[in-house]
């Protein structure tokens, strides 16, 4: 999935939106340092009161929010794993009564759970629901709605959200004149930030992947890799703060730590024009082969046996491809850090090349080239001679 599918189906959660239908709910209480369902309830969506859609709506809304490889990770599944959760969704998915499905939900919520008691106490949420994509149309004068031809999106997804202590009030009673001490004995179950979700399958160009699940982390490059591997049997992934990491490492070691702005700008201007040009649906990389097209282009002159020597030094795999969105995630609003004792200078990698650091008279400057006059808290900067 790129970002457009996610925003495609994040968009529909919203009450009273008939391009989604969402059949049944199934919550599931665990109390906390157990490793049992302590309660199950499952109910159809559409019985719930507004109010109540609203704050599901925007629970599930959470689980799809996030940057792909920061938050939101696309996971293939694992082939040789027993009590296989492809296999369990799947069957969930294809369910058509209300007890199997159940049933299914409660499998995977054993495999939630499984040697891992929670320090709070958790509910665990899933829904059933299909997403209907109108078709475009070919002939724009043709009579028929856009909705009379949809694409039909079956899927589950599913939401973790801890619980928060019962409140310790002391109030004033006006009726009765005098003061009170109360206290909530039901938990209050935190929708507004979720631990953990997933969604199953994964949707490409319109057409499901079952070979994939969509997994959502509570907390950016921060992602649950017992969660990944025990429980949704994915395969191991990369953070794209992590194969940023490795990008640098590499860089260090094919061509040192000292690097010209400007030609630091190329390298970046060389891996976004690689994001750019891909065809829509492809996911950029970047072997040790491209890497060491772009040092070159860039003006550095390396070996691609050397760059593939560093790959297999820091990922112990020569053949391991980086993500370039990882690199340039947002190449125009992206910032790169300039770090120094006396401060810390923040500027877009295209700029780069506007970037110098010189010496005179046995002192080192950043330089940077501009093309107006300087503002500091509004007021304008005079010109000195350099040197002065």
């Amino acid at each position: 999935m790129d970002k457009k599918d996610v925003a495609g189906i994040r968009r529909q959660f919203k009450v009273e939106n008939d391009l989604l239908k969402i059949s049944d709910l199934f919550n599931v209480y665990i109390m906390k340092e157990t490793t049992e369902v302590f309660h199950h309830q499952s109910q159809p969506f559409e019985m719930l009161d507004r109010d109540q859609q609203e704050l599901f709506m925007n629970n599930f809304k959470k689980v799809l929010t996030g940057q792909l490889d920061e938050k939101l990770f696309e996971l293939k599944f694992k082939r040789d794993d027993d009590n296989n959760t492809q296999l369990i969704l799947h069957r969930g998915l294809l369910s058509s009564e209300l007890e199997e499905w159940k049933a299914q939900m409660l499998q995977m919520t054993e495999k939630v759970i499984k040697d891992n008691p929670y320090e709070k106490d958790v509910v665990i949420s899933f829904i059933r629901a299909e997403y209907m994509k109108p078709m475009k149309r070919h002939n724009e004068e043709a009579d028929e709605s856009e909705r009379d031809a949809v694409y039909s999106h079956p899927f589950i997804l599913c939401s973790i959200n801890k619980t928060q202590e019962p409140k310790r009030e002391w109030q004033f009673d006006y009726i009765e004149k005098e003061f009170k001490y109360n206290i909530e004995v039901d938990p209050v179950i935190d929708l507004n930030a979720p631990m953990a979700g997933f969604l199953f399958p994964c949707f490409t160009d319109n057409s499901a992947d079952v070979n994939h699940i969509l997994y959502s982390a509570g907390k950016a490059n921060e992602p649950d890799y017992r969660f990944i591997e025990e429980v949704l049997n994915g395969e191991e992934i990369m953070t794209a703060k992590e194969d940023k990491a490795v990008f640098e490492e590499v860089i260090r070691d094919v061509v040192g730590d000292q690097l010209p702005p400007s030609t630091l700008a190329t390298v970046y201007g060389e891996i976004n024009n690689v994001v750019e040009e891909h065809e829509e649906g492809e996911t950029p990389k970047l072997d040790y082969n491209d890497v060491e097209r772009v040092l070159t282009r860039s003006g550095a002159q390396v070996e691609a046996e050397k760059v593939k020597d560093a790959f297999q030094k820091i990922t112990d795999d020569g053949a391991y491809e980086l993500k370039a969105s990882s690199i340039v995630p947002k190449y125009k609003s992206k910032s790169i850090k300039i770090n120094t004792k006396v401060a810390n200078i923040a500027i877009s990698p295209q700029d780069l090349q506007f970037v110098k650091q010189v010496n005179r008279q046995g002192k080192r400057y950043i330089m940077i080239e501009v093309e107006e006059d300087a503002e500091i808290e509004g007021f304008k900067m005079l010109p000195e001679a350099f040197g002065e």
